[in-house]
């Protein structure tokens, strides 16, 4: 049974058929990435509607679905609605716009498009399990930011902005054999007490601390990855802050295994850093899931009441930031097994002083 089957036959009986036209959800069942196209899911037939620019590559690529050159689409969705006999459509809850729902509604008035949560959960619980197939794509996109980042500590010095390390990062994980960068963040010197600061012109300086955070796309699946790196020297301060986020990654990872619920993981680390001299520093989430997007579900914060299982793949991102001073953060990601969980991330944690 392949995902697009394994989903229809996941949804309630009074759900007819499914419309899916987000662009991870449609790469996640179809294998395809396109920046269009809408697949249409009922309980006899699954085929996907494509234009011209992208119906060549979609018919090379797609199996056990029928792939359909694009003309009148609403006319088109209703009659493969028609020939199934569904009355009642899902549609994603979190992805379906409210201008996109009410044009279903007046192009085909006959049937009931289902507002619910359903579809969009059933997707995210499809997802949040990695294959083999994925895991394996993951570990070679972890293994080109891994390589990426100890090419990147050759070109660190004082005098080089924090725009030039973005761009050498980004040129260098291409060369590397990524497919294109997910996001950086590269943060210096008082920039890095912000979590999600953006690369600025601010030159690199002697003992600054400076974080470099960072992922690639590999056959539609992303890397993340986050060390903090000093210049020149540190302060003691520097180095207690430091060793103090080591160790809340470490308390987390104690806590990964089958069964722990996410905000139990989060909470070894928050607990550890606010039993510290940091108290109150550490105010983002411990990590989030991730895969085709950056950001999926669950999470490990504060609230997230979903059970660790295999084949979920998850960030551990401690930090602590010291507005106006520096801050620090470290990332790994790592993936649940039966009897624990393995990590994806082997760039060294031990202090880095260029």
């Amino acid at each position: 049974m392949n995902l697009m089957e394994t989903l229809i036959k996941s949804l309630p009986d009074d759900v007819d058929a499914a419309l899916i036209t987000g662009d991870f959800n449609r790469r996640y069942l179809t294998g395809f990435t396109s920046s269009a196209g809408t697949l249409v899911l009922t309980r006899k037939r699954s085929a996907f509607l494509i234009d011209s620019r992208y119906y060549e590559g979609a018919c090379k690529t797609i199996r056990d679905c029928d792939v359909m050159l694009q003309d009148k689409l609403y006319r088109q969705i209703g009659a493969l609605l028609e020939e199934a006999r569904a009355n009642t459509v899902a549609v994603e809850s979190d992805v379906c716009t409210v201008k996109l729902l009410n044009t279903y509604r007046k192009e085909m008035p006959d049937i009931t498009f289902l507002e619910d949560n359903r579809l969009s959960e059933q997707l995210s619980l499809m997802r949040r399990i990695k294959t083999p197939q994925e895991l394996a794509i993951m570990r070679k996109a972890q293994e080109y930011t891994d390589k990426t980042f100890a090419y990147i500590l050759e070109k660190i010095r004082p005098g080089v902005t924090e725009k030039e390390i973005a761009l050498e990062l980004d040129i260098a994980g291409r060369k590397m054999g990524a497919d294109r960068l997910a996001f950086v963040i590269v943060a210096s010197g008082e920039n890095s007490s912000q979590p999600h600061c953006t690369p600025s012109d601010r030159a690199l300086r002697e003992g600054d601390f400076i974080t470099l955070d960072f992922g690639f796309f590999v056959d539609g699946y992303c890397s993340d990855m986050t060390r903090t790196i000093a210049l020149g020297h540190v302060t003691d301060k520097q180095r207690q802050v430091y060793e103090t986020v080591r160790q809340a990654q470490d308390a987390a990872f104690a806590k990964i295994k089958p069964g722990t619920v996410c905000r139990q993981v989060d909470a070894a680390a928050r607990n550890l850093i606010d039993a510290s001299p940091f108290a109150g520093t550490f105010g983002h989430g411990l990590g989030h899931s991730l895969g085709l997007e950056v950001h999926e579900a669950p999470a490990f914060n504060r609230t997230c009441e979903v059970p660790l299982e295999p084949g979920m793949v998850l960030s551990v991102e401690p930090g602590i930031y010291l507005a106006g001073e520096f801050g620090v953060r470290i990332e790994d990601v790592v993936v649940c097994t039966p009897d624990g969980f393995e990590n994806l991330t082997k760039s060294p944690k031990e202090l880095i002083i260029l």
